[in-house]
């Protein structure tokens, strides 16, 4: 039976689990933060585990762009270097890939209790789907279809320069920009983002807030305690449609826009009562187009072990 070591790893969690054969062993999930470096965290989880069996292969998904083999991660000191955990573990073929990747080749192996429809239900099939990650970062990615087989384009677009539509959003970007300089979707439509947002939305309006989390804010914003958490949270929705009705636009994802990460799930049942999608299809000549293209938001837990097993049994290069 072939073992292969799986992880998920990002900013703020490291995730592991050991596929045996066909079947996927519980996740097990580390704090980054209480390990130095990759190795600890990886050495960690194989310590703790029983059997001691070998494993013949890993591959592991990082949130960073990944380039021979080596990976620093984008929000961690973490770097992820093939060579340096196959000669560590004695691991035969260790192979790095982006987190967003491993997540994009599940997508189509989605059950219908993993996600939670927004909009209609009309997708083209055999069209690109399309995946954004709103979490420690913001991730994205697309799985297209053709004649030589599914393809997934990983991409760094979340650090591309975030547009805005009203002029309350420009402002709120305005006191971003004074602070960063250059304001991605990424400064937003992060668990930071959300942050950032409470904060220069206090800016603007001239009151002061005590400081808060995203956890914090998202809870005080859904519960209603808190006017300005409740419009930080409203305007991510709200600029997270315009930004994914953009993606569907640029990788003509009219097979579906999927949303994952460590935010939206938590705010699921309050995004149809915002502006998300209505923000998604406002593109102006081409709002029929966005109209037709369904969004599901991802709600399985770990999903990007469905990615990461689906390429293990594939022994896709």
């Amino acid at each position: 039976m072939r073992h292969v070591l799986l992880a998920d790893i990002g900013g703020t969690y490291a995730r592991f689990a050991v596929l045996r054969g066909d079947d996927l062993e519980s996740v097990r999930s580390l704090d980054v933060h209480a390990h130095a470096t990759m190795l600890d965290a990886l050495r960690s989880f194989l310590v703790g585990r029983a059997g001691g069996i070998q494993i013949e292969a890993a591959i592991l998904a990082v949130a960073g762009p990944v380039e021979n083999g080596r990976c620093e991660l984008t929000n961690s000191p973490w770097i992820a270097d093939a060579s340096e955990l196959a000669r560590e573990f004695g691991i035969p073929s260790v192979r790095i890939i982006n987190d967003q990747e491993a997540a994009a080749w599940g997508l189509p192996h989605f059950g219908p209790s993993d996600t939670r429809l927004i909009g209609p239900d009309t997708p083209v099939t055999g069209a690109p789907l399309a995946l954004l990650s709103p979490g420690t970062g913001l991730g994205m990615a697309c799985l297209v279809t053709g004649p030589p087989g599914a393809r997934v384009i990983a991409s760094e677009g979340g650090h591309a320069t975030l547009a805005t539509t009203t002029a309350h959003e420009e402002a709120l970007i305005g006191v971003l920009r004074r602070q960063f300089g250059h304001v991605s979707a990424e400064r937003v439509l992060s668990g930071g983002g959300l942050v950032n947002l409470y904060r220069a939305i206090a800016t603007t309006d001239g009151i002061a807030v005590v400081p808060r989390t995203a956890a914090e804010i998202t809870r005080a914003g859904l519960g209603g305690s808190c006017a300005t958490c409740r419009g930080a949270l409203d305007t991510f929705c709200a600029l997270l449609g315009a930004f994914a009705g953009d993606i569907a636009l640029h990788f003509g994802a009219r097979g579906g826009v999927y949303i994952g990460g460590g935010i939206v799930p938590k705010i699921v049942d309050h995004l149809p009562d915002t502006a998300f999608r209505e923000r998604f299809e406002a593109k102006g000549r081409f709002k029929r187009y966005l109209a037709g293209i369904p969004v599901r938001v991802i709600v399985r837990p770990d999903p990007a072990f469905l990615g990461l097993a689906t390429l293990a049994r594939s022994d896709k290069p």
